[in-house]
């Protein structure tokens, strides 16, 4: 296995969007239907559209707490097996 240096932040950054991207894409629906009840109603609440979001995201990592950490333990193993070789 190449444990390069580059192989690894290449690895880090696709965990990274895997795990933000659900969380990104429930927040930006629930602020699209929000918005769109907001006008349809002429309501003006400030506070509405941020609980809801915050509601949803907490939601998401809850859901999905255990697909989140799982690619995390596994990369935190393979960063420490290869450790040794990333400098070279």
């Amino acid at each position: 296995m190449d444990y390069g240096a580059t192989t690894l932040i290449m690895e880090a950054l696709l965990i990274f969007v895997a795990i933000v991207v659900p969380i990104l894409l429930a927040a930006s629906g629930v602020g699209f239907v929000v918005s769109l009840l907001q006008a349809a109603t002429q309501i003006q609440e400030q506070t509405l559209p941020q609980t809801l979001k915050l509601l949803a995201v907490v939601g998401v990592i809850a859901i999905m707490a255990s697909s989140f950490t799982a690619p995390l333990v596994r990369y935190t193993e393979k960063v420490f097996v290869g450790f040794q070789s990333v400098g070279r």
